[in-house]
């Protein structure tokens, strides 16, 4: 790898950064030796896709030659209104640390070169605590509120620990030995907090980078606390799809368009040489479009030649693909897959269930309710009055014989191919007439939309028989005899039905599978839903 000059190395730390403060010192320290900078990141909320914006500049200063420290601030997640109690300190540190890792990895970030700290490894010292105190003496109630005004909740009645934070933050970059702090724009406050405070306990002033706050999905900050502006890192593909579906995107606007700062900040930046940003486009509408700079993505937008629905598109592949490898990491894993529930557990919504549900009926959301049952195709011919139908008799392990499902899969599966195949079936169903035929119940499939449509019926596992019953791991309770239609109980489950990077049928990242564990799978499609 070519050696980098001083100019190249401070144009890399500091490209599409928001602002940064002592840019004199940064200079002076890149001639004589590599840079030393912590993140730190309070664990509080499910990371989200916002997430991928500091890790992929911390990706600039891997190869600016920066020393990156990443802080687990959990003493600081506690003292932010309790946004995590004491208990759960340690099981979201771990969740972060899981999760963050996979997401350096997924976009190429090498761990070997980063350092990764817990904050109550040091903050609980002697030393450390002399400290916070030597900062209560001189800090005014005035200006730690000022400090964490945009950082730590806020409230009329403010907690002692919220005023204790901005102090903390800025002893933590005496005590990771680095030169400069990298954070959001939001914590300006508090660096400049950190400038007047640390030198009045000897300490140096450090330098100060920091990123743009880009705009969630509703077209504000993305805030893990608001469920439609962001996208979780281990969503699945549907989630993702719901999600960019309800994003606010205005055409023509440029300003509070989450998906736009998520292409500046992390799309483009990663893209390798000679890659071009793909925007998927019907031919009627001039076919697909390639930009390789995001000004000129953005310049299209705004005179909208590039229609919302079409920038979607295009991010959906994008967020697909950095989420991928986030996703396979926790489901090869079974202690991951149960870490999530553990670190962020719902108290009191078994009570609440049993209060909405006196009669014990089943939770709208739980995928038991779905009859879903292993078939097999004893009779197919094509529907007499519909083209793209077939009528099938399917056995399904009934004593009454086997069922009559319609499915419009004439120009997906040719009729050879249907005829002795084995199925997935949802058999609760309420019977429906399709063009004069009865059918009772749907074969389920893999399904991508668009201009060159694909469907492949779910295949169950090869020791499958039919009658088998198919359920959601972790949810084995008894399916509703007939769903009712009026409740959309099935359109609601169905947002989160997904064949996922492995090929394999999900429900929200949890597997489908037979009575043996048998999965159900497609023949070639991945993360696409389920219909």
């Amino acid at each position: 790898m070519t050696q980098l000059t001083t100019e190249e190395k401070f144009q890399l730390i500091t490209r599409n950064l928001a602002e940064w403060l002592g840019e004199d010192k940064l200079k002076t320290i890149l001639q004589e030796r590599d840079l030393k900078v912590y993140w730190g990141t309070a664990t509080t909320g499910k990371p989200h896709i916002g997430y991928f914006t500091p890790l992929s500049k911390i990706a600039d200063f891997l190869k600016a030659g920066v020393e990156v420290t990443i802080l687990f601030a959990d003493l600081h997640a506690y003292l932010d209104n309790m946004k995590s109690s004491w208990d759960q300190l340690a099981l979201r540190v771990q969740y972060y640390e899981a999760l963050i890792k996979a997401t350096l990895k997924s976009i190429g970030v090498p761990l070997d070169k980063l350092k990764f700290v817990k904050g109550t490894d040091y903050q609980l010292s002697k030393e450390y605590t002399l400290d916070v105190y030597k900062l209560t003496a001189s800090v005014t109630e005035h200006d730690a509120k000022k400090a964490g005004a945009e950082v730590v909740k806020q409230s009329a009645d403010p907690l002692l620990s919220g005023l204790l934070y901005p102090g903390l933050q800025a002893l933590d970059e005496q005590y990771l030995g680095v030169d400069a702090q990298f954070g959001g724009v939001d914590q300006r406050k508090i660096f400049t907090f950190a400038e007047k405070y640390l030198p009045k306990l000897g300490y140096e002033k450090r330098i100060h980078l920091m990123n743009p706050m880009i705009p969630g999905l509703a077209g504000t900050k993305m805030s893990s606390s608001e469920e439609d502006s962001k996208i979780d890192l281990l969503d699945n593909a549907a989630a993702v799809k719901k999600k960019l579906k309800k994003a606010f995107c205005e055409p023509g606007n440029i300003v509070d368009n989450g998906i736009l700062a998520f292409s500046k900040h992390v799309i483009f930046p990663m893209m390798k040489a000679g890659e071009k940003y793909l925007v998927p486009r019907p031919k009627e509408f001039g076919g697909d479009i390639e930009f390789e700079k995001y000004e000129d993505l953005e310049a299209a937008f705004a005179k909208e030649i590039i229609h919302p629905g079409d920038l979607k598109a295009a991010a959906e592949v994008y967020i697909n693909k950095l989420l991928d490898p986030i996703r396979k990491a926790f489901e090869s894993d079974p202690n991951l897959k149960t870490l999530s529930s553990k670190a962020y557990p719902q108290p009191g919504k078994e009570k609440k269930q049993e209060k909405k549900n006196p009669a014990n009926q089943p939770a709208e959301i739980e995928p038991s309710r779905l009859d879903i049952r292993v078939g097999k195709i004893v009779e197919v011919s094509k529907h007499p009055d519909a083209d793209s139908l077939y009528v099938e008799k399917i056995d399904v392990g009934e004593a009454s014989g086997p069922r009559t499902i319609v499915s419009g899969l004439v120009n997906f599966v040719p009729i050879e191919e249907m005829q002795n195949r084995m199925v997935v079936i949802l058999a609760n169903l309420k019977p429906a007439n399709l063009r004069g035929v009865a059918s009772h119940g749907m074969v389920l499939c893999a399904s991508v939309d668009g201009e060159e449509r694909k469907v492949e019926p779910l295949r169950p596992p090869a020791d499958a028989a039919p009658g088998d019953r198919v359920i959601v791991e972790g949810y084995e309770g008894t399916p509703d005899e007939v769903l009712n239609p009026k409740k959309k109980v099935w359109e609601k489950l169905a947002v989160d039905l997904v064949v996922n990077a492995n090929g394999e049928a999900s429900w929200s990242g949890n597997l489908l599978v037979t009575a043996s564990k048998g999965k159900l799978t497609a023949d070639s499609l991945k993360n696409v839903p389920i219909k």
